[in-house]
């Protein structure tokens, strides 16, 4: 921290007990595609974690679709692993802000019918997956499957790079409550019932884990992952009380921390009672590393 005043500056240091926790919403959604991030290439990850998903969750379909534009390398990736065409089968028009950021549904919703279109003469007849990069409330999902259905196509299969995402994001995402989440409160059926696919996965913790491939001496490999799993790697200080009273009396159970190096998840379900956290002090949702 640098402190300017009257008699000029000064460093202090906060703390050397650091810990390596990059955000990987940022492999998976935000940054560019031709973006470094400690060494590692967004858009070869996003391919790997979309290999990855073919190999975890694949499905007999005639073609590939990403949703553009962060899906798209990961579309390349499962294509290829899958042995599949990669096809575009849906067009974004590029002059749409994010529409998971828009302040209201209602402008949500308009988003999504201003922001994709199908290409009818790829899609109709045709059995299809979609790669998308996540599942935030569901809306563009949900229009996205009724967008091609709607162009004629057989089988719509929605294929997500990432885990179920559960958690709100403390650390600058707009997202401050579960109960903006979907599959917060859905399990992954009810979620393909609501969106109206044929079928419906999503990527594993520890294969988004390997996919980016940090391998850092640190939790998740020196990923933050609390969006997937409520692993937050600072203290929440005031955001805790409403974050906790958020939660249901299952998830309180739930809420981990890690144990050491390895996830407490085996595919996007919990496997263990109680979990660890990094501190040695009890909290209200986890208990201290012994």
């Amino acid at each position: 921290m640098i402190v300017i005043n009257d008699d000029g500056y000064r460093i202090t240091t906060y703390t050397s007990q650091t810990q390596l926790s990059i955000c990987s919403m940022e492999y998976i959604y935000f940054a560019r595609p031709d973006s470094d991030i400690y060494g590692v290439n967004v858009h070869s990850a996003r391919k790997r974690m979309g290999a990855r998903l073919a190999q975890e969750s694949p499905v007999d379909a005639d073609m590939v679709i990403g949703v553009p534009n962060s899906s798209l390398s990961a579309a390349s990736g499962y294509s290829e692993e899958a042995g599949l065409p990669n096809e575009m089968g849906l067009i974004k028009n590029q002059y749409v802000a994010r529409t998971f950021i828009q302040p209201t549904q209602a402008l949500r919703e308009q988003g999504v019918r201003m922001k994709l279109s199908a290409v009818k003469s790829v899609v109709k007849g045709k059995r299809i997956i979609v790669i998308d990069d996540s599942i935030v409330r569901g809306t563009t999902s949900k229009r996205i499957v009724q967008l091609l259905k709607e162009a004629g196509a057989k089988e719509v299969h929605m294929r997500i790079s990432s885990p179920p995402l559960k958690y709100p994001c403390f650390y600058g995402i707009d997202i401050s409550t579960t109960q903006e989440l979907i599959a917060a409160k859905k399990s992954v059926e009810e979620i393909r019932e609501y969106i109206g696919a044929d079928s419906l996965a999503f990527l594993s913790l520890d294969g988004l884990i390997e996919s980016i491939g940090l391998h850092a001496d640190a939790p998740y490999g020196g990923l933050c992952v609390a969006y997937f799993n409520g692993d937050y790697p600072t203290a929440l200080d005031d955001y805790e009380k409403d974050f906790l009273n958020s939660l249901s009396p299952q998830d309180r159970v739930k809420l981990p921390g890690y144990n050491g190096k390895e996830t407490l998840y085996e595919g996007t379900e919990y496997t263990k009672p109680r979990g660890e956290h990094a501190s040695t002090e009890p909290t209200d949702y986890c208990i201290p590393n012994t």
